[in-house]
């Protein structure tokens, strides 16, 4: 038994978190209900706030404690001379139709904050007002009432009696935590080659409050090596959480994995891990809607909670298996329990995008509870990419025309005027792709009113529903949401197609510089580490990303040495697109050799499905005595679990696949299984319209643009395809880089330091 350690005086919370755990009853339901914008959010705000005199107060912080409890948040606004402290709430449609939970909720926070600040200004009496602005009408509905300061008070510790058992617990269970991660130690005899350099970065990283770029190669156990740091960082630097975020699901199961192999190394800590599983695969009746009336899970969701969250925080390993198991012993959803747990686990494993885009779940509630958080991003090679798409948005014009004649007619006048502002877009452009510097200003004020009619006839009749009418509603919003941040990070296009009935064009809001919105969220983390096999050069990522200027950067030195990689560079073949039909033969011969030489298996990368199968077919042709199979077009998990089969300690062939594909990166074929790799491309990005206009963007923003644009990317996915085949320090193996430009010493520059390539 390790020793006691006393746990803090006092466990800190929103007030809306507190009233969120205390207050809400009932079912869950999510039937949608058109609500204002983020934008329109706080702009009624200020119009409600800018309609009181000079000495409304506006915004106030307030505190207060009961027992452990810290209980702390902002108000809305004061208004002294009326004594009235007001909760404001922006809604559109008919007030009425407020689901009964939703306004005992704003009453409670309300009552707590009138609390406050009666304590905090020696306050006798207070009248408590609940504003709701309706966005739509600019009209104010006050719900008011009075409260002298004791009744208050007596409101307020109730509410904090319905938490201090939990605030109480999760105190305990803090201080066990970190005393056990005070005494943990690596979970290992002793670390790998490599290993304890990226630990040793990742735990300043967290010291020095900074984001870290970690180049560290395969094979030295990247998520045992940053997770463990970081937990023992956890009790020094104050962390509440750990975010460990992956861009596939295979990366999400090694960091559970490490996790696993950390906690049998210490069995007496007391760690809650979750997964987070995206809603399409946990939710158990998608048939139905979330919420009371049709899905049972939804029905009394509130009432159940609690009893489903102390279930399941009994469980160390809240795996989306674990948390389907709790989920339905207790008859609540699996999606909405993960969702509630988040707040009480300390390792949370999920996707980017719970962290990174727009809407992330994992970055509103760390902003919200000032938690300190770091985050971790594996195989982050990939964020620039995903992140790209976080941001982009588009629309198409068939869909419009088609709706444009189903619409309810109140609707039809708005989607008209869209229509007109976008085929005038169309007229006005000679050809089939144009970039634009700045947004067609019309258009957008039309797109904006639609949402707006669409919105309020939704709020005005909640029984009538049409999945096109709500699927072009969305996109519009996801649109005129990202036109309001438009700027050079950004491109707006339209690419036609087809001509008299069957004309269409396509609208893209393009991010192309994630920067602008990814800065916040290396803001709000105490730190933040993006590692990966290849992440050179470092300023790539930290331009495009908008890594703060403090960012470190740490090159691992790699585990294996040159002579378990021969590398061959076929200066003699080009595989320029003019080039292709030509380079198939000399690239046949190349591979036929090769596996004379050295019978096993391989993998054999092109550009394109086209190129591979023109490709494997003539090699298949020629060299009908190897065992070939090929990567197809369409490829589900049962398809790729098939192909990766075909690699085994005893097979013999070579499996044709397109870079950057599924087979490109994070798949592990150790040993025999994979013994080397033909790479018949430079894996540049297509020359097309649209890469030029980035190219050009990326030129007059970083000074760089082809690099940027082209080689960069490109080189990553080559040197990830080459990753394949080396997995451990025993492995032997060939890569054969097939392409002339290999031979050029601004190329040779950026393959990986320990490869060996010959002159």
């Amino acid at each position: 038994m390790s020793a006691a350690v006393p746990m803090p005086a006092k466990y800190t919370v929103a007030v809306r978190a507190l009233c969120e755990f205390t207050a809400k009853a009932g079912d869950l339901d999510l039937r949608f209900t058109p609500s204002p914008t983020a934008q329109e959010g706080i702009a009624g705000h200020g119009v409600v706030t800018s309609r009181r005199d000079d000495t409304y107060e506006r915004e106030i912080a307030l505190s207060g404690d009961c027992g452990p409890l810290h209980v702390r948040g902002r108000a809305d606004g004061y208004d002294p001379a009326r004594n009235q402290l007001e909760e404001i709430k922006t809604f559109r449609g008919d007030l009425d139709r407020m689901p009964a939970n939703h306004r005992a909720l704003h009453w409670a926070q309300l009552k707590v904050y009138g609390h406050l600040l009666c304590a905090a200004r020696g306050l006798a009496r207070l009248r408590l007002a609940l504003v709701y602005y309706d966005v739509a009408s600019q009209k104010e509905t006050w719900l008011t009432e009075d409260h002298d300061a004791a009744s208050l008070r007596a409101l307020f510790e109730a509410q904090c009696g319905r938490f201090v058992a939990w605030a109480e617990q999760e105190l305990a269970h803090r201080a066990a935590r970190d005393a056990q991660l005070t005494a943990l130690r690596f979970p290992h005899a002793d670390f790998r080659p490599g290993q304890r350099e990226l630990s040793e970065a990742m735990f300043k990283a967290s010291a020095r409050s900074c984001a870290l770029l970690a180049q560290a190669p395969t094979g030295i156990g990247k998520s045992v090596g940053s997770l463990f740091p970081l937990l023992k960082a956890a009790p020094a630097h104050g962390l509440d959480k750990i975010f460990f975020l992956a861009a596939k699901t295979s990366g999400r199961r090694m960091a559970l994995d490490a996790i696993d192999t950390v906690r049998a190394s210490a069995p007496l800590l007391p760690l809650r891990t979750l997964e987070l599983a995206a809603r399409n695969t946990a939710c158990e009746h998608p048939d139905r809607s979330c919420h009371g009336e049709s899905c049972p899970l939804a029905r009394g969701f509130y009432d159940r909670l609690p009893a489903a969250r102390s279930a399941a925080l009994q469980e160390p390993m809240l795996d989306r298996a674990a948390v389907r198991t709790v989920a339905l012993a207790h008859d609540v959803c699996p999606y909405y329990l993960q969702s509630e747990l988040v707040r009480w686990a300390d390792v949370i494993v999920g996707d980017y995008n719970y962290y990174f885009d727009v809407s992330a779940m994992l970055y509103a509630l760390t902003v919200m509870n000032d938690w300190k958080v770091s985050v971790l991003a594996d195989e982050a090679h990939n964020m620039v990419s995903r992140a790209r798409k976080m941001y982009s948005a588009e629309l198409e014009h068939t869909g419009l025309r088609l709706l444009r004649k189903t619409a309810p007619q109140v609707l039809r006048k708005a989607l008209d005027r869209v229509h007109r502002q976008w085929s005038a877009l169309e007229k006005a452009q000679d050809e089939d792709y144009t970039g634009y510097t700045a947004l067609p200003e019309k258009f957008i004020n039309a797109l904006q009113t639609a949402a707006t009619d669409i919105g309020d006839y939704m709020a005005e009749n909640p029984a009538w529903f049409d999945a096109d009418v709500l699927a072009f509603y969305f996109d519009v919003l996801a649109f005129t949401r990202l036109a309001e941040h438009f700027g050079d990070h950004s491109l707006f296009d339209v690419t036609k197609s087809g001509a008299g009935t069957r004309a269409n064009s396509v609208l893209c809001l393009r991010n192309i510089v994630p920067a602008p919105f990814l800065q916040p969220r290396f803001a709000a983390a105490r730190s933040v580490a993006l590692f990966s096999a290849t992440l050179s050069p470092w300023n790539y990522y930290a331009d495009t990303l908008g890594m703060p200027a403090n960012t470190a950067w740490v090159d691992v030195a790699s585990p294996f040495a040159a002579a378990q990689l021969t590398v061959h560079i076929a200066g003699h073949i080009s595989t320029r697109y003019q080039h292709r039909d030509r380079s198939l033969a000399p690239i046949a011969a190349l591979m036929a050799q090769q596996y004379e030489d050295a019978p096993g298996n391989y993998l054999a990368f092109f550009s394109s499905f086209d190129y591979l199968d023109k490709a494997a077919d003539l090699f298949a042709e020629r060299h009908p005595h190897v065992t070939v199979w090929r990567q197809p077009r369409r490829m589900d998990e049962a398809g790729r679990d098939a192909f990766l089969a075909r690699f085994t300690e005893d097979s013999q062939g070579i499996g044709f696949a397109v870079l950057g594909g599924a087979f490109g990166e994070g798949i592990d074929l150790p040993g025999a299984r994979l013994i080397g790799a033909f790479i018949a491309t430079l894996g540049l990005p297509q020359l097309n319209p649209v890469n030029e206009r980035i190219r050009e963007r990326m030129q007059a923003i970083f000074g760089a643009g082809y690099d940027y644009t082209y080689l960069y990317p490109g080189l990553q996915k080559v040197i990830q395809a080459a990753g394949r085949v080396i997995r451990t320090t025993t492995d032997q193996g060939t890569v054969h880089l097939i392409d002339d430009r290999f031979a050029r010493p601004d190329i040779r520059a950026l393959l990986p330091a320990w490869w060996h390539v010959p002159a």
